[in-house]
């Protein structure tokens, strides 16, 4: 696959990717009473509907005229999906409109349902281990396209008398390298008449963007962050994240302390653990000192396979030794609970390859 990236389709026109407020002003700008924005806005969110046409409790006479006006839903096809052996988790291939492909999966923990949600085609950040980054970047995913994932899972749990309540911004792409879309994206998700989420219910997963941290910040978003580190050490962390190299950790970690400092929240650093190269007591003691004073969160990942890189992933017992000595320095620690391995659908795992024709 290409490195090159590639223009999607103009988002503009997609209601799907417009706030609340946004149709509520196309409306009055082409004539149609903004009174009718909240009968289309529940027809895009709570109803799901996928054409103007379909949206019953909207006037006939106000559907022509909006659909006059040249915008559409968007929203995508599923091209295939898979489910894992243990039913927990479901993987979506789907296919966007100029024939891209993106994954999109459905895992289901005790007590929730959560969505792991992608905001690029490919990725350009390059991590050694990760399916995404093995393939390239081809190009943003626009608003309305992040949003009709998550309505998707959504009316999938629907059907089954399930609500969505948690989503993660963790599948192929880097979500800061697209900001103003996948923020765009949060906000529409987030609005009270719609899907109606929880900013804090929201993971937004980034391998260090220095600047796109920083921005978080200083917009004081609540949405969860997590930071990918994989290495508490420059040499270490840039032999498997290539981006290490533009913002070292001492620039990472200053904005790391920053951002916890100006939103008030804790960071989630998630260390993928892999055997012989990250995993000993040694690397968990440097990483104990690098966050020590953060309001942190560690969640170890053991590695997953793809095609493309030959590690393996931390035992075990090599997994809770690291726990150990974290804990000894007083930084909490989880390890991944691991969903949808069997069908590529785990962390790092996604590939999106599957095209027409």
């Amino acid at each position: 696959m290409s490195s090159t990236a590639h223009p999607g389709p103009s988002p503009s026109a997609d209601l799907l990717g417009w706030t609340r407020a946004e149709l509520e002003r196309h409306l009055f700008a082409h004539g149609i009473k903004p009174v009718h924005a909240d009968a289309v806005w529940a027809g895009l969110h709570r109803e799901r509907r996928t054409c103007i046409e379909s949206m019953a409790a909207v006037p006939p006479r106000v559907r022509r005229e909006l659909a006059a006006t040249g915008v559409f839903v968007g929203g995508c096809e599923v091209a295939r999906e898979i489910a894992s052996s243990d039913g927990h988790t479901r993987k979506y291939l789907l296919r966007l409109r100029d024939d891209e492909v993106i994954e999109t999966v459905l895992m289901r923990f005790d007590g929730r349902m959560t969505a792991c949600i992608s905001t690029q085609v490919g990725c350009a950040m390059g991590c050694v281990f990760c399916a995404t980054g093995q393939g390239g970047f081809r190009r943003n995913l626009s608003a309305g396209e992040i949003v009709a994932q998550v309505l998707h899972v959504a009316g999938v749990l629907a059907a089954e008398g399930h609500r969505l309540r948690n989503i993660v911004l963790m599948g192929q792409g880097e979500p800061l390298h697209n900001y103003d879309a996948v923020l765009r994206a949060v906000d529409i998700l987030i609005d009270q008449k719609g899907v109606s989420l929880a900013a804090s219910r929201i993971t937004l997963s980034t391998v260090g963007l220095v600047p796109g941290i920083r921005r978080l910040a200083d917009e004081g978003r609540t949405v969860s962050l997590a930071v990918s580190l994989h290495g508490a050490t420059d040499a270490e962390r840039l032999a498997l994240v290539p981006i290490a190299k533009r913002w070292p950790l001492a620039e990472l970690m200053d904005a790391c302390r920053d951002y916890t400092a100006r939103t008030g929240g804790r960071i989630f650093f998630e260390w993928t653990l892999i055997e012989d190269k990250n995993d000993s007591p040694a690397h968990a003691a440097a990483l104990g000192r690098l966050l020590a004073g953060q309001k942190a969160q560690v969640n170890l990942i053991p590695l997953n396979p793809t095609e493309g890189y030959d590690g393996t992933p931390a035992r075990h017992a090599h997994a809770k030794a690291f726990q150990a000595v974290l804990r000894e320095a007083g930084i909490p620690s989880t390890v991944r609970q691991r969903r949808g391995i069997d069908i590529a659908a785990g962390c790092g795992q996604l590939a999106g390859t599957e095209r027409r024709g």
